[in-house]
């Protein structure tokens, strides 16, 4: 497989799949430029090769031409940290997309419009009325795949090769991301050096696993994390389950939880996961003491209770010091550390302890020898807010890519280079 530090980009064309999705406020004045910075490494090498850039991204999901999510917003912003005056297409398919492209001297930069204002992109049908019949539904999906090829055809008729960047959007089998790899042969496409990281971290902490391995999974809902701690069950030491759907789990064992959060449609399976636990010799960790609270507010009335015991019209809204001390004595014995989801509403102060002492506990143990992955938005929210990022061995851009990836699914825009 081709690699991008083995890749000469001198007098070549690269199409670069970014993921600037970044968010605006209301004056469309970015107010975290991470993702953008994160593809800087990549961009720059094809620059300073002699190369010349035509960079396409998404931003937000439109359904169709809308000002809010022109890329334009961000034109400016890109020139000034890429340290090159990016060029501007206002239609990625356009006229002047195609004009642009091929003036394109080496060291210099295109931006394209966003890319899903295409229906294409996505490849899925736009506008269908709410009482659509079925045949109508396969006839717009049919029409939006076959157009989807001679818009992937013409992206890739801008370049010479192929840049995937964007782990973020790895896990969507996109004209950008995934089909686009196809006009390319084995020699011409590549990751960037940020998408090398993240496969590089997921593998590491999936299959080269030094042990103890403690997973932690928060998160309000089981139904959502079902897969991954599935998985996760058959290669961890240590599964720490946390966050609102810890509650589902403690109902389960016959608990009271007040008026936490709580699917009870899940207990049995929420069991079952006990169970699988248990035949996997996994220590299943979960809190044994809450801080709760009399209303859903960073100013709402609080006490520490038995996590099996909260009173009715109280909820759980974050770990209690017991459970912060068991956390912290699992992971700070572990060598893989995955972290996916916050202990409780870490957005309200008065709920951001136990997420704290979570990410304290896995930096200790990163300084100690381990091996420790965080990802997930609310995760990497967390560690950012608490200035913890740069004590964690590898910070993942990924949410739903990442997840997938920890699910054991094959992600497309990672399948569609190594092809």
């Amino acid at each position: 497989m081709q690699t991008i530090d083995q890749f000469n980009f001198a007098g070549k064309k690269a199409f670069v799949r970014v993921d600037f999705n970044v968010p605006l406020d209301e004056n469309f004045n970015i107010t975290d430029d991470n993702r953008i910075r994160a593809a800087l490494p990549t961009l720059k090498k094809i620059i300073a090769d002699g190369g010349s850039l035509i960079i396409g991204s998404h931003l937000g999901r439109p359904k169709g031409v809308t000002d809010k999510y022109s890329l334009k917003h961000i034109v400016n912003h890109v020139s000034k940290v890429l340290g090159v005056e990016v060029q501007f297409a206002n239609d990625c398919m356009g006229e002047e997309a195609v004009a642009k492209a091929a003036a394109l001297k080496p060291g210099e930069a295109l931006l394209l419009e966003n890319l899903r204002f295409y229906a294409e992109e996505e490849g899925k049908p736009r506008g269908l009325a709410e009482d659509a019949t079925d045949e109508e539904k396969a006839a717009a999906k049919k029409a939006v795949k076959e157009s989807q090829k001679e818009f992937t055809k013409k992206l890739a008729s801008y370049a010479d090769c192929y840049v995937n960047d964007a782990f973020g959007t790895a896990h969507r089998a996109h004209a950008s991301t995934a089909l686009i790899a196809k006009y390319f042969d084995v020699n011409n496409k590549m990751f960037g050096y940020l998408m090398e990281k993240e496969v590089k971290a997921v593998d590491k902490v999936l299959n080269d696993i030094k042990r103890p391995f403690t997973a932690i999974m928060g998160g309000s809902k089981v139904s959502s994390k079902i897969e991954i701690i599935e998985n996760l069950l058959s290669k961890v030491d240590n599964l720490i389950i946390t966050g609102g759907m810890t509650f589902t789990f403690t109902k389960a064992l016959g608990g009271k939880i007040g008026s936490s959060l709580c699917e009870d449609d899940k207990l049995d399976l929420a069991l079952e996961l006990i169970e699988k636990a248990k035949k996997n010799n996994v220590e299943l960790v979960i809190a044994v003491d809450a801080k709760v609270a009399d209303s859903f507010s960073n100013d709402a009335n609080t006490q520490f209770v038995d996590a099996d015991q909260i009173p009715d019209g109280w909820s759980g809204l974050d770990i209690g010091p017991k459970t912060e001390e068991l956390y912290a004595q699992v992971i700070k014995a572990s060598k893989t550390i995955l972290w996916n989801g916050p202990t409780g509403v870490f957005e309200f102060d008065n709920f951001s302890h136990g997420s704290r002492s979570v990410g304290e506990a896995i930096v200790e143990a990163t300084k100690n020898g381990a091996f420790s992955l965080v990802g997930g938005g609310d995760s990497v929210a967390c560690v950012n807010k608490f200035g913890l990022a740069d004590g964690v061995s590898y910070v993942s851009t990924g949410g739903g890519a990442l997840l997938e990836a920890i699910e054991g699914k094959v992600l497309p825009g990672i399948a569609a280079i190594k092809e």
